[in-house]
């Protein structure tokens, strides 16, 4: 084998990331087909990234049709992939959070469904009932619809539509339109604000 065949061969088995866009996705096994970019040829059925695999704790996020991947040939070989990261891009960016209204930041963690998505008409859409959780510097915030539910360093609060509850060392405070009182159940709770209807 002279130099430049030997080259070209060495080559092809160097493992190197390749772009793809998955084009087919079967949910009941967890795997996708990818158009390899930029030949746009397709692969066979991949298992579909893992999010989470350690011990008994699984977390699963499938891709859906549309989202872009990096793929990894194993060992070289140009017709077995393991895809290793589903990426952002200018069609499917990364969430916003209902709470701070931004992307998550640096040292800060945002999980939300209902984004929309890059293929199918019924999920290109925002979900405002989708459920959400943001782990930020200032305390834990998730929700769903108009139900949100914030716990800071010294107090919680529940919020649903134009009521709020809240829990802080001074004890428990309801407020917004048509708040109708609460039951005290075998603890002593000081009411701060409570809004009865006449």
């Amino acid at each position: 084998m002279d130099g430049s065949s030997w080259a070209a061969a060495h080559q092809t088995r160097t493992a190197h990331a390749i772009h793809g866009i998955v084009s087919a996705i079967d949910p009941g096994s967890h795997a996708v087909k990818v158009r390899l970019q930029p030949d746009d040829i397709e692969t066979g059925w991949l298992p579909d990234a893992a999010m989470t695999q350690v011990g008994d704790l699984r977390i699963a996020c499938p891709c859906e049709l549309g989202a872009h991947v990096l793929l990894l040939p194993v060992e070289g070989d140009g017709e077995n992939y393991v895809i290793i990261s589903v990426i952002f891009d200018v069609v499917a960016g990364p969430a916003q959070s209902p709470h701070s209204g931004t992307v998550a930041q640096p040292g800060e963690l945002l999980i939300r469904a209902g984004c929309g998505g890059p293929s199918a008409e019924k999920y290109r859409q925002e979900s405002e009932a989708a459920a959400w959780l943001h782990l930020g510097r200032d305390g834990l915030f998730l929700g769903a619809g108009e139900t949100r539910c914030e716990l800071r360093g010294s107090s919680i609060v529940f919020r649903v539509g134009p009521v709020s509850l809240t829990l802080d060392s001074q004890g428990v405070s309801v407020s917004g339109g048509g708040s109708r009182g609460f039951r005290r159940r075998g603890c002593c709770l000081r009411r701060r604000y409570l809004h009865r209807p006449a």
